[in-house]
């Protein structure tokens, strides 16, 4: 079979190349637009480990996937590494022929310590979530008091390290952080760190999402090229996400993720595989295919790309190009926490 027959294409034409990872659904952090305290709180009940896909399992799985198109796989949670032993689970995908991009998206927390290991069983690159370098902003959305500097020495530790490039996510919501927004651009402009700007979303049904609460892409670019002059970057690849803008003087570039005000469904190539086995072929989906009982019920490696190509051939997602203001109180949505951003 020719690697062009290998590609399967949904209902828009869309090519399956991205596939991420929940490895597991807890957190340490409670992030009031992810993991809100008053829902996710001391008597939520997460997975149980029997629940939750061994590496055997997620490797099998990735393995079928990479022979079907998919180039990048991207490990999420909850907090990734929170997962035990999860330089195993690297060292078992890096070994996947086919597989050209392994990497891990973090709240930092832990990198510190374990930067050196991930890149030594495999893992490419990192993606770091940083709401704010303000000490007392950053905590109060965390909601868990964990200071800003731990992570900024994690994420010097990945630079060390050589997970290469470090991008840094900075969820933007009004009234909240929108006022750091600058300050943020300015620590980290001529670094070598990839910042990216993201349009606060109506992911799951718990972080009270409102329209009045996203501060739009435009507004988060122009606010920056004010003061630090910007003008914009082609797409490194088909479906990139962000928009990319540097600066003038090239010193580096940001991004910004405008799924609410500049949708980009048409491009999206991303399949979501959940810690318990689900997949999900929206980020804002509701209902997941369970490939879990595919792979325990003795289903064979022919069988299971069979059901992804079907699974795949229909999809037809769209949300945030249908997205209204009334749209996230109507739907019902799988929470960011348990499939991963």
């Amino acid at each position: 079979m020719t690697e062009e027959q290998n590609v399967l294409l949904d209902t828009m034409q869309r090519p399956l190349r991205d596939l991420r990872i929940s490895v597991t659904d807890r957190c340490n952090f409670r992030c009031t637009y992810c993991m809100p305290q008053e829902v996710f709180g001391r008597d939520y009940q997460f997975l149980r480990h029997d629940q939750v896909l061994t590496f055997e399992e997620i490797t099998r799985l990735t393995r079928i996937f990479v022979a079907q198109g998919v180039e990048k796989v991207r490990l999420t949670g909850g907090e990734p590494t929170l997962r035990r032993d999860l330089p195993k689970l690297i060292e078992m995908l890096a070994t996947i022929p086919g597989l050209k991009d392994l990497t891990l998206t973090t709240n930092g927390s832990r990198l510190s310590t374990m930067a050196r290991d991930l890149k030594d069983a495999g893992l490419q690159r990192v993606t770091v979530s940083l709401d704010s370098l303000d000490d007392a902003v950053f905590r109060a959305m965390n909601d868990v008091d964990f200071p800003v500097s731990n992570v900024l020495d994690g994420i010097e530790a990945a630079r060390e390290a050589g997970l290469s490039p470090i991008k840094i996510n900075m969820v933007v919501k009004r009234g909240v952080n929108d006022h750091t927004v600058l300050d943020f651009a300015r620590h980290f402009k001529g670094s070598g760190y990839i910042v990216r700007f993201i349009e606060f979303m109506d992911v799951g049904n718990s972080n009270g999402w409102a329209m009045e609460d996203v501060v739009p892409a435009a507004e988060i670019v122009r606010t920056i090229s004010n003061e630090l002059p910007l003008e914009p970057v082609p797409p490194q690849y088909p479906g990139e996400v962000a928009n990319r803008w540097r600066y003038l003087d090239g010193s580096g570039e940001i991004g910004v993720i405008a799924s609410v005000t500049q949708p980009f469904c048409g491009n999206c190539t991303r399949l979501r595989l959940s810690a318990d086995g689900k997949l999900y072929t929206c980020l804002f989906a509701a209902i997941g295919s369970d490939f879990r009982a595919l792979l325990r019920g003795g289903k064979s490696d022919d069988e299971i790309r069979q059901a992804l190509a079907k699974l795949w051939s229909r999809r037809k997602d769209r949300y945030s190009e249908e997205r209204s203001q009334q749209t996230p109180k109507l739907a019902e949505k799988v929470e960011m926490s348990y499939i991963g951003g």
